[in-house]
Parts: structure tokens; C-alpha cells; sequence
């Protein structure tokens, strides 16, 4: 059928139209232009393949940027009529005037309070990316961290097409992580766009331990966020020159309580691995970690949707709609569910009687 409207043979029917435009994501004015239009990030993009940015964005990357604009732009009238205080993680850094990124990793890890010592208490490297992202909010970081476009389980983000964004904001900075990515991607990713928070700098991110990307700014967001999680000063008093390479990443792992990959890059940027063996070693551990995550269980709704839309802004927005100051219809909307039986459960699972 698409074959024969496409050879103008047969026309589709107004409804038909409709239907196409729903199955592809289009808006249906759309398809009555006689060329289709260029769709422009609203955002910088910082992303390099082959060292070319990705020119042509995904329907689902750019509803995943609309949606996330409009829960930003819900916080940020939210947080001005209570008066609340802007993040103190943002410093609006121009481009010529760069810190080091081991001084902005210890200015980072002093605001949010996620220090080495303090992370060797946590049992593993995953409890410790909650606790990274909890202390983030707490910050006053908006951090939302999915794989699906809004609450569409029919719509997986594409991992090779971004790794996650940042929309900067004195009042209310949002992180956004694509959960498609492993667990152990994330952690990076996360600390990632804390530097783009930082320097107060909104752009989509490829953010990955194992790109060497050529921009400026996204290099010195690697830089930070390996800094953060693992600061080579702590890292060079831990090394064991004879110590096979698995043995290290896992003891190394341990002891920082990251990821195993995260560790690869540090040794390689510590001098401990060429390219080559970085490439090597890298890829064998992410196969490793991927066969992990998918045997395991699958999550349970409500412990994922908060982690989806941010705890900070889903307890913002359900108190706000008992409390009568938002529409149940907007709340709803924005926090991608379509029931008050469902609302009321996940307001008792954040805590808020409803």
C-alpha cells in the first residue's frame, strides 16, 4: 500500500493518513508538504561520529528534548512561586575561561558530597550510582534517567544515537540519561552531564568510556567526569604494576565503587594501557557486563517511573496538584500516567500521602 501512495497510484484515505502519521511519529501537516522539512535540535549537539555531529534527530530524541523543556519549564515556574534556591552546582563557565578539570571535579564532589571515602561504604558500584544520583537532586539537579520516550514502552531510545542531554538553568538544570544504555554506561554518562551542569552549557551528549571526542567541550566533560568518579591522584597510590589487567579493574572497581569500564579508562589515561589494549580490554568488559544485565529481572513500575522522570520532580508535581496549584490533567501528562489509581500509588511510594 505504501508502495502505490508513493507511485501516486492510490490516495490514502484522510484516516489512513492519520493512522501513518501516528505509526511514524509525524505530526500529519507534515505530510502534506511537498518536501519534508529539516528538524533542527533545540539544543546544542555535541555529538561526533566519525567527527561529524549527527545532523538528523530522531522523532524520538527530539520528543524526549520537547517533554523534558516542558517538565523543566513546570520546575522552574514551581521553584519561583515557592521561592526555592537555584542549584549551587551551576557556575556558567564561558568557553576561554575553562578550569581545571580537577579543580571543578573537587568543586563538584564538595557541593554534592559524593567523595571517595564516603562511596567505599556503599555494598556495590550500583548502590552507588543511586546515592550519586540522589545527592545530584538534592542539589537542586533535575536527573531523569530512561530508555523510552515518555511512558511509550512501544518507543526504546536508540543508544547510538545519544547517550543523554542537559538543559542548563540557574533555578532548575535537568539531566537527562538514555536508559537504554548499561548500567555501567550510565554512571559516566551521569557524571558527564554534571560538567555540562557545571559549566552551564545545554547540548546532547555522547557521553561513553569509550569515545576521545574532538570537541573542546565535551572532552573537558570526559576529563571532569573521570576526575569525579576516579581522581588519578587516588588512583596511582592503588595501582600494582604486576597485577593482571582483569584482577585490577575488578579490585580497582571495588575500591572506587564504579564501574569496571570507568576503571579501563583511568588506567589507560594513567598510562597503565596503550589504545590498543584499551580497545580490547573495553570491549571484552562491556560484553561481560551486558550478558549481567540481561538476566536481570525485570523492574517494577514503580520504582522505575521516579527514576524516569526525576524523584525530585515527581514529588515537586504530585504535591503541587494535591496541594490544587496544578491540574491533575497536567500533572498526569507530565508525569506519563493515566490513572489516579496509579497516581496515588506512586505518590505513596514517594512518601506523599494522598
Amino acid at each position: 500500500m505504501l508502495l502505490a501512495w508513493e507511485l501516486g497510484e492510490v490516495k490514502p484515505t484522510w484516516r489512513q493518513l492519520n493512522d501513518f502519521a501516528n505509526f511514524t511519529h509525524t505530526p500529519v501537516g507534515y505530510l502534506l508538504l511537498q518536501s519534508p522539512p529539516t528538524d533542527h535540535l533545540p539544543i546544542p549537539d555535541l555529538r561526533t561520529i566519525a567527527d561529524r555531529g549527527v545532523r538528523e534527530p530522531s522523532p524520538d530524541l527530539l520528543d524526549t528534548i520537547y517533554l523534558c523543556q516542558q517538565r523543566q519549564d513546570w520546575y522552574i515556574d514551581f521553584a519561583t512561586s515557592r521561592g526555592l534556591p537555584g542549584s549551587p552546582v551551576v557556575r556558567s563557565v564561558t568557553d576561554s575561561e575553562l578550569p581545571r578539570p580537577e579543580d571543578a571535579a573537587n568543586d563538584v564532589r564538595r557541593v554534592i558530597g559524593f567523595d571517595v571515602e564516603e562511596r567505599r561504604t556503599a555494598r556495590t558500584w550500583e548502590d552507588a550510582l543511586r546515592s550519586m544520583r540522589s545527592k545530584i537532586e538534592t542539589a537542586g539537579v533535575l536527573v531523569m534517567i530512561s530508555g523510552i520516550v515518555g511512558s511509550n514502552t512501544h518507543r526504546p531510545l536508540d543508544v547510538e544515537e545519544f547517550r543523554g542531554f542537559t538543559l542548563t538553568d540557574p533555578l532548575a538544570p535537568l539531566i537527562f540519561v538514555n536508559g537504554k544504555s548499561s548500567k555501567s554506561a550510565q554512571m559516566f554518562t551521569l557524571a558527564h552531564e554534571l560538567g555540562h551542569v557545571y559549566l552551564g552549557q545545554s547540548g546532547v551528549s555522547d557521553a561513553d568510556t569509550r569515545t576521545f571526542p574532538a570537541h573542546r567541550i565535551e572532552q573537558w566533560c570526559n576529563q571532569l567526569a573521570a576526575e569525579l568518579l576516579v581522581p588519578m591522584s587516588h588512583l596511582h597510590k592503588l595501582i600494582e604494576p604486576r597485577e593482571s589487567i582483569p584482577e585490577a579493574i575488578r579490585r580497582l572497581a571495588r575500591a572506587f565503587k564504579v564501574s569496571t569500564v570507568v576503571i579501563l579508562r583511568r588506567l589507560h589515561e594513567a598510562g597503565r594501557l596503550n589504545r590498543d589494549e584499551f580497545w580490547r580490554e573495553h570491549a571484552i568488559e562491556v560484553e561481560r557486563l551486558a550478558a549481567l544485565q540481561r538476566d536481570e529481572p525485570g523492574g517494577d513500575y514503580y520504582r522505575t517511573q521516579p527514576a524516569r522522570v526525576g524523584r525530585r520532580f515527581a514529588q515537586a508535581i504530585i504535591i503541587d496538584a494535591l496541594e490544587g496549584r496544578t491540574l491533575f490533567r497536567d500533572a498526569f501528562k507530565l508525569l506519563g500516567v493515566r490513572t489516579t489509581a496509579t497516581f496515588n500509588e506512586l505518590a505513596l511510594r514517594l512518601g506523599i500521602d494522598a
